[in-house]
């Protein structure tokens, strides 16, 4: 299966380390989600990727084989700072863009016309860019990106600054060439749509990744949850329980975090001490509540989605 791999990458910035071995790969007819904080190391791979930065150590293949400067002609990149050029009208910099990809005057100027239709802004295409709002610019920056039909996407933070109709508009973009076998990988820090529109998804800190799997895989690596209703228990009933933390309590409603091993029935026994119990259920993290564990914890600390050291 064609794939794209970055495989152990690294890179370093005098004493700054950007990159320690990173490694994952994003397969074909995949959405693949790449989140971390500010300068966990993003936009660094993906400027590798592109061959805009060059790695002090590691591999970035394709199919296989090494990544050459052919193969960056297919990739769609999308910048998360503005990549266009700000007082050149929006249709004749999109053909500009597809012409230096290689396509035909015709074949440029019909993939334009496809887009910009497609992304809603088919009435700007005489347009300055300048003069367009942020989320136009960005629609037309997703354009720049498609409009040579590549057989990767690489967008860093796709979604900044749409609003919710842009931001369906772009998730059924991605699902689509996604479905037509193009490796699709995305930055964003709206971790409710990674969850909603990825396959999979990786977690980056400090310059690795140091998870990546599944939304279910990723979840059900985290401490098992509870979710109690026990309208007659006082504030604490569960406090005294061994290996219980209350993570919060609105109401009557506790929601309760388990480490491993430890016996829910016993959970249900007290609950029921105070009274009826009208809600017991298991729940895992969302990935936001994820993340937040992940890139907070101490270094030593961290582990993948396997229980491994990272």
């Amino acid at each position: 299966m064609r794939r794209l791999e970055i495989d152990g990458v690294s890179k370093r910035y005098g004493d700054v380390i950007a990159l320690a071995d990173m490694s994952f790969d994003v397969r074909a007819g995949e959405i693949f989600g790449f989140v971390g904080s500010n300068g966990a190391g993003k936009t660094t791979t993906m400027r590798i990727v592109l061959g805009v930065l060059a790695a002090d150590a590691g591999q970035v293949r394709w199919d296989g084989s090494p990544v050459t400067t052919e193969t960056r002609r297919n990739i769609g990149y999308m910048p998360e700072e503005r990549g266009l050029y700000p007082r050149m009208r929006v249709g004749e910099q999109l053909v500009y863009l597809a012409r230096l990809h290689g396509m035909s005057a015709t074949a440029a100027n019909a993939a334009m016309r496809e887009w910009t239709d497609r992304l809603g802004v088919a009435a700007r295409r005489g347009d300055e860019v300048q003069k367009l709002s942020l989320g136009n610019q960005q629609r037309v920056q997703l354009a720049a990106a498609l409009v040579h039909d590549p057989a990767i996407l690489v967008l860093d933070e796709p979604f900044s600054g749409l609003d919710p109709v842009a931001v369906d508009v772009m998730s059924q973009v991605l699902r689509d060439k996604a479905a037509q076998g193009v490796p699709v990988m995305f930055s964003s820090h709206q971790l409710d749509l990674v969850e909603r529109i990825c396959d999979r998804i990786g977690i980056v800190r400090a310059g690795s990744m140091v998870a990546n799997g599944t939304v279910d895989e990723l979840r059900s690596g985290g401490d098992e949850r509870l979710v109690v209703d026990a309208p007659e228990a006082q504030p604490g009933w569960a406090d005294h329980l061994d290996g219980v933390r209350v993570v919060s309590q609105e109401g009557s409603r506790t929601s309760l975090e388990l480490t491993a091993g430890t016996d829910d029935q016993a959970v249900l026994r007290s609950a029921l001490a105070t009274g009826p119990v009208h809600e017991f259920a298991r729940q895992r993290p969302s990935l936001t509540e994820l993340f937040r564990h992940i890139v907070t914890v101490p270094v030593d600390d961290t582990t993948d989605s396997n229980g491994e050291k990272s």
